[in-house]
């Protein structure tokens, strides 16, 4: 059984069994906790601090760090124990909350005002299973947060680390709604060599990418639905039946889907209803109904107009909020080609149990 647990600064408790190395080219970074520190580059050695040159020339912080930034941190296997090591460092070039990026850490925007910069934390899990979860504190008002934070997951035996990757999620806190992603990092440790770390530390920097490539790249994928309305009981009956082709959400190249129904009357959302997690799968089968009561007009019966349904398909996930795969309309404003034929042939088709498939939109 895999034990997470945090165990405070890493450089302090374990600097005894854990000397610095930097030994990956390309994702290898000596990391001093000091304003300077020596960033391999290719063959060239560049030093960097917050104002940093390079042959006379100001480097961005894109140019240093990526559009989104990037992550440290430290790996440190205990072959007495089972036990993997993980210490989050710190983050450097993070974009504000706006999503552009400067070369401050609160950069200034327009007529001198004051950008806001980001509070942001790292989330991390182990994957495939997605069953513990860490984070770091927040830090505020930052976009080079550090950390040093060490965490240690229990039970994992050598054979076990090949299979896995760990996934660090770095998001944006907001004290009034859902914290923001800022974007992701994942580490397979089949590209680290587990005796190595099992004798020192491995100290490693990753740019962050954002989360949306993976849809852009593959499309949201496409939902089998069936409605049947029955004006004498004013019901609207909705069966998601299956969806297929969606995207890959994950590392092990799969996804968590279940969807979101919402009832809306004249524009606002009445009632609510969603499936069950389909773990793992590409190409959930749902096969649930769910039975909507509509609103009668005064002095008349019940009837669909003024009424639309909005259909989201989301990733579950353990770790971040639930990430929305694609979205679908039926019989609003916005709803065209399939979805609109589908709508008005269920309005004109009473009692009738009509299926089809529907592209899912961002």
């Amino acid at each position: 059984m895999l034990i997470p647990r945090s165990l405070g600064n890493f450089s302090e408790k374990h600097s005894e069994i854990c000397p610095i190395l930097s030994s990956m080219p390309g994702h290898a970074l000596s990391l001093h906790h000091s304003p300077v520190e020596t960033i391999a580059n290719g063959s060239v050695t560049i030093t960097l601090d917050d104002h940093s040159l390079s042959n006379g020339k100001e480097l961005t912080v894109t140019d240093q760090y990526g559009k989104l930034g990037t992550i440290y941190f430290k790996l440190r296997y205990l072959a007495e124990r089972n036990a993997l090591m993980v210490s989050i460092i710190r983050c450097r070039g993070l974009p504000c909350k706006g999503g552009s990026s400067g070369t401050g850490d609160i950069p200034t925007g327009m007529n001198g005002r004051t950008q806001a910069a980001t509070d942001p934390y790292v989330k991390l899990q182990l994957l495939p299973d997605k069953q513990h979860k860490v984070k770091t504190r927040v830090v505020r008002n930052t976009r080079n947060p550090v950390y040093d934070e060490d965490f240690t997951f229990y039970g994992l035996n050598m054979n076990d680390l090949q299979n896995m990757s760990l996934h660090f999620v770095i998001l944006s806190f907001d004290r009034y709604s859902r914290d923001d992603v800022i974007g992701e990092v994942v580490c397979p440790l089949t590209s680290i060599e587990i005796g190595d770390i099992s004798k020192e530390a491995l100290s490693i920097s990753k740019e962050i990418q954002p989360r949306s490539l993976k849809i852009r790249a593959q499309g949201r994928g496409e939902l089998l639905i069936s409605l049947c309305w029955q004006p004498a009981a004013g019901r609207l009956t909705v069966v998601l039946l299956k969806a297929r082709n969606l995207p890959r959400m994950d590392v092990t190249g799969l996804a968590d889907p279940y969807v979101k129904i919402y009832l809306l009357y004249n524009g606002q959302r009445i009632a609510k209803k969603k499936t069950h997690v389909k773990k793992r799968t590409l190409s959930p089968v749902f096969n649930e109904s769910f039975a909507f009561d509509i609103p009668a007009a005064e002095g008349a019966g019940a009837s669909l107009e003024g009424v639309s349904l909005e259909l989201m398909l989301l990733d579950w996930d353990r770790v971040t909020k639930n990430e929305v795969i694609g979205r679908l309309e039926l019989g609003g404003p916005n709803s065209s080609s399939t979805a609109l034929n589908h709508w008005n042939e269920v309005c004109n088709s009473p009692r009738r149990q009509i299926a089809e498939w529907h592209k899912l939109n961002e």
